[in-house]
């Protein structure tokens, strides 16, 4: 089964980026959701940047190179947080990966299950049905539904044929990933298919999300800062 993941060697071109976001306009349209909300380039951290960014904003994508600086955080992460614990509400929408180069698609389910209020789905939408089935579901459960969802992975091969991209088989190895950063009850959650648990990184609001996903974005750039392959992008009102 293949999911989308877009592997670059260097810094990713703007060309290249381009087609990141075609591909997710497309995938989200064949999906079955209304365009109220489209994918954007993040263009920069600095405020000007920022803020030419349409609002609001409901989700972020982050796209990052897994490096051995980054699995040594996650591994002392993880331990310090069975340690000590943390508060997650349980209406945060959260699937483990399950399948080797599918993060690209469970990030974009992450970004829309935990914005599904918001979003008008077509009645015959085949993201809606997998949201509405695996709702009372494990997030190992909604992993392994994912698996045998064939619709979805029809909309992927025909979204990447049609924007010309090119997906890694589910046996290559990668080392970019991308993960989301959502908004779930007034509180900001990094969810990673690859990680146990999502991790709560604090309070945020509508209004302040934007500024403060990317201040998390910040902190993944200053663990590697000689490595350039990070990309941002928003989930934003249309």
């Amino acid at each position: 089964m293949l999911f989308f993941f877009f592997k670059k060697k260097k810094s990713i071109p703007a060309h290249s980026f381009n087609i990141i976001l075609y591909f997710l306009f497309q995938f989200l349209k064949q999906l079955g959701i209304h365009p109220d909300w489209q994918f954007v380039d993040v263009y920069g951290m600095e405020p000007e940047l920022l803020s030419m960014v349409p609002r609001p904003v409901c989700a972020v994508l982050l796209l990052f190179p897994i490096t051995e600086k980054y699995e040594t955080f996650r591994t002392e992460e993880e331990e310090r947080i069975k340690a000590k614990g943390q508060d997650v509400k349980s209406s945060v929408y959260f699937m483990k990966q399950t399948i080797n180069n599918a993060c690209g698609t469970i990030g974009l389910i992450h970004a829309i299950a935990n914005n599904r209020d918001k979003m008008n789905f077509e009645t015959n939408s085949s993201l809606k049905k997998f949201l509405e089935d695996s709702l009372s579901m494990t997030p190992e459960e909604r992993a392994k539904y994912l698996e045998t969802y064939e619709a979805i992975r029809v909309t992927h091969e025909s979204s990447a044929h049609e924007g010309q991209t090119e997906a890694p088989s589910i046996d290559e190895k990668v080392d970019l990933h991308f993960i989301a950063l959502v908004n779930v009850g007034g509180h900001l959650y990094e969810l990673d298919g690859r990680k146990p648990f999502p991790i709560n990184h604090g309070e945020t609001s509508d209004d302040s999300f934007l500024e403060d996903a990317i201040e998390v974005c910040k902190k993944f750039m200053e663990r590697d800062p000689e490595e350039l392959r990070f990309n941002a992008i928003a989930l934003s009102a249309a």
